[in-house]
């Protein structure tokens, strides 16, 4: 068993006396389009939120999170913002916005906002500038455009690839009929690339950070935060032989995780700590780990998204790293780790243990992939137990909390993602789909009217919160008991001493980790492990399992909390 160093009453007493909120926090991401719906015309807004708050404080996190709520047009769920300080009328308005976040501080739960600074939507006004000005002008240069290759500039500027499918570039039509200019999108055609070697950006943000940190916000979850800064140059991207584009193993595209990134957080992170209550920011950075730790340096952001769990097989192997690694860098520059399993871009997580760990999945659940949901169910309330029990801050995705599965039956005229409107995939509106808050209501009490933007699958209504709220050994009652004994036990505390080790000896397929008073078994294996054969658990107090216990034994795809005596 590896050996870490004790930690002391005293130590854990000064660290709360000091203690960072985010450190530790449990934090609930809502996506407040899917969230409850209060006015009935089938998409959620942000009264329904605010009614919602107690189930998140009663679950027991300490921070939501919301999603884009800002003025949009809906090309992108809210992630192309065409105006940052104001709410979308879909949404509800200022006001409302002010009353979420007074209600949430009633409620001790720290408010985080969204904010996308790689891009904007087509639709904002400082585009709509750029379009009417002409090249070299101050408006054009708020974002990325470049002149185009070829003879007559007809070829983008580069052979960038978008995101979400299709080149990364649009020419534009100048106000004199002509063929102009191109901008850069990495995203859709109606998100334009802001340009932040252009100081004028910088101090929109500035402004915008302030606008909302003004009316109370606790926090930021930065959208595409390895990719504002473009490389100079703009080069192209490596092709293979059919001229493809090609992305290394363990790399990403050229376009992201650019050095230039962290002055920006230096700049927001002095921003952020003007202000009293700990304000801070978490990274959403789909990058290497080995450049994890650059982001959360201390005086850039608090946290950055630990995705490798949330990638991580069901394989005690893979797991072990994707929990050890992350620390160990987070570590190196005294940052906490961050855990999350599922979100607003991926597959729920209830259906992605459903399938074999050598599965391969593409961009959204396809209708043809038919998950074991059972299995799929029990190993993510396992992988939630473990995850829990881990030093850091955890995130969870709305809905979670009920074993929700994705949904892959949704008519192709019904979904919105722009990645299955350009290229046919699935998307990620199978993770987007409303909740269900009552069984017997109309959208399973998602919406008085009934309506719902996409459509809810019956299973839901089983699933639905009343349907499980007080019964013993459903997935809401779990999350509660793993939530309260998490702050009970101080499971999240990430200080010197604060280490996790993992226990050798333990049967093949069998991981053990030690954190805290709490010894941690996750059986990946298909066959039931006896309590009394794994090292330390002969005489080893259970105090949460995912599944119950038979005979004595840890049944498959299961896992439980053991106290360390």
């Amino acid at each position: 068993m590896t050996q870490n160093a004790p930690v002391t009453a005293d130590h854990r007493a000064t660290e709360q006396a000091h203690r960072q909120w985010w450190r530790d926090a449990v934090v609930y991401q809502v996506y407040p389009r899917s969230f409850a719906d209060s006015d009935g015309d089938g998409m959620g807004d942000l009264p329904g939120i605010t009614a919602r708050l107690p189930h998140i404080a009663e679950l027991g996190a300490d921070a939501v999170w919301l999603s884009p709520f800002y003025t949009s047009p809906q090309n992108d769920g809210g992630y192309d913002v065409a105006d940052y300080r104001d709410v979308d009328p879909r949404f509800g308005t200022l006001a409302d916005a002010d009353e979420l976040i007074a209600r949430a501080h009633e409620l001790d739960l720290k408010v985080i906002v969204d904010i996308v600074p790689n891009h904007s939507s087509s639709e904002h006004v400082l585009f709509k500038q750029a379009l009417a000005a002409a090249p070299g002008s101050p408006e054009r240069e708020m974002y990325m455009f470049r002149e185009g290759r070829g003879e007559h500039g007809e070829l983008p500027p580069n052979n960038w690839q978008s995101i979400f499918h299709g080149d990364a570039w649009t020419r534009v039509t100048e106000a004199d009929g002509t063929p102009g200019q191109w901008y850069l999108h990495l995203f859709d055609t109606t998100q334009p690339d802001f340009n932040w070697e252009n100081p004028a950006v910088h101090e929109l943000f500035a402004d915008v950070l302030r606008f909302w940190l003004d009316r109370g916000a606790d926090g930021f979850r930065v959208d595409v935060a390895h990719g504002m800064v473009k490389p100079e140059g703009l080069p192209d991207s490596p092709v293979d032989s059919e001229g493809m584009t090609v992305v290394p193993e363990g790399e990403v595209p050229v376009y992201f995780d650019n050095d230039g990134v962290h002055a920006i957080y230096r700049e927001w992170r002095a921003i952020l700590d003007e202000y009293p209550g700990e304000r801070m920011m978490v990274g959403e950075a789909w990058i290497p780990e080995a450049s994890m730790p650059k982001y959360v340096r201390p005086d850039e952001m608090h946290q950055v998204f630990n995705f490798g769990f949330l990638q991580s097989r069901w394989d005690v192997e893979a797991l072990q790293h994707a929990i050890s690694e992350p620390l160990r860098l987070a570590d190196e520059v005294g940052a906490p780790t961050t855990w999350v399993l599922s979100n607003h871009d991926v597959i729920r997580h209830a259906t992605r243990y459903g399938f074999p760990p050598e599965h391969r999945f593409g961009e959204g659940l396809s209708r043809q992939e038919h998950p074991d949901a059972q299995l799929g169910l029990a190993r993510a309330r396992a992988a939630t137990l473990l995850m829990l029990a881990l030093p850091g801050s955890a995130y969870l995705y709305q809905g979670e909390e009920l074993g929700l599965p994705e949904v892959a039956d949704i008519p192709d005229e019904l979904r919105e993602d722009p990645a299955h409107k350009r290229a046919g995939v699935p998307g990620r509106d199978g993770c987007r789909v409303p909740l269900p808050w009552q069984a017997d209501a109309p959208a399973f009490g998602f919406s008085p009217s009934g309506e719902s933007w996409l459509p809810q699958p019956e299973v839901f209504g089983e699933l639905a919160a009343d349907r499980q709220r007080g019964v013993e050994g459903s997935t809401l009652e779990l999350y509660r008991e793993a939530l309260r004994l998490r702050r009970e036990l101080h499971l999240g505390a990430h200080g010197v001493g604060d280490r996790v080790a993992f226990v050798e000896g333990a049967p093949q397929g069998v991981l053990m980790v030690e954190h805290g008073p709490v010894l941690v078994v996750v059986n990946t294996t298909d066959d039931p492990v006896e309590l009394q054969a794994l090292p330390r658990g002969a005489d080893a107090e259970v105090l949460l399992a995912s599944a119950p216990l038979e005979g004595g034994a840890i049944v498959a795809d299961s896992a439980v909390w053991l106290h360390r005596a």
